[in-house]
């Protein structure tokens, strides 16, 4: 079991690593059998197909940058709540290559210290030139 700071100093590390666009060093704290699902109900479940999921998204949307808002930390249940601000291009339809800022919140439970679920919740409306845009949900 990690202690609250544990988890934080792992956190940080992992930042740096989606920061640094550095696939590899983000699935470093992945449990092997760990179950991701992103924001439109996508699921992945084994570190390997995460690694799979993830690989087109890290080679085709560079320039983007996560900063964290808040962080809580459940240490006796071993769960994680992080509020972030992601800022890229965009590729949303009518705005590709513009900046874009989207904010969401990932739920994360850790066992054996590394992370075994990870949930990704989007705001279904972002920015773009200073203006609210309503998500797309359909393919770009």
């Amino acid at each position: 079991m990690l202690t609250a700071k544990e988890i934080r100093n792992a956190l940080a590390r992992w930042y740096e690593a989606w920061n640094a666009h550095d696939l590899d060093r983000v699935m470093d704290l992945f449990h092997e059998d760990a179950i991701f699902e992103n924001w439109t109900g996508g699921k992945a479940q084994g570190k390997k197909a995460i690694h799979q999921a993830w690989d087109p998204w890290f080679k085709n949307h560079g320039g983007f940058r996560f900063t964290e808002e808040d962080t809580f930390i459940d240490e006796g249940n071993q769960k994680v709540l992080f509020q972030w601000t992601l800022d890229w291009p965009s590729g949303e339809k009518g705005y590709r290559g513009k900046p874009e800022r989207r904010r969401g919140v990932d739920v994360m439970h850790f066992k054996d210290g590394k992370i075994i679920r990870k949930y990704t919740f989007s705001k279904t409306t972002l920015e773009i030139d200073g203006k609210r845009i309503k998500l797309s949900l359909e393919p770009a």
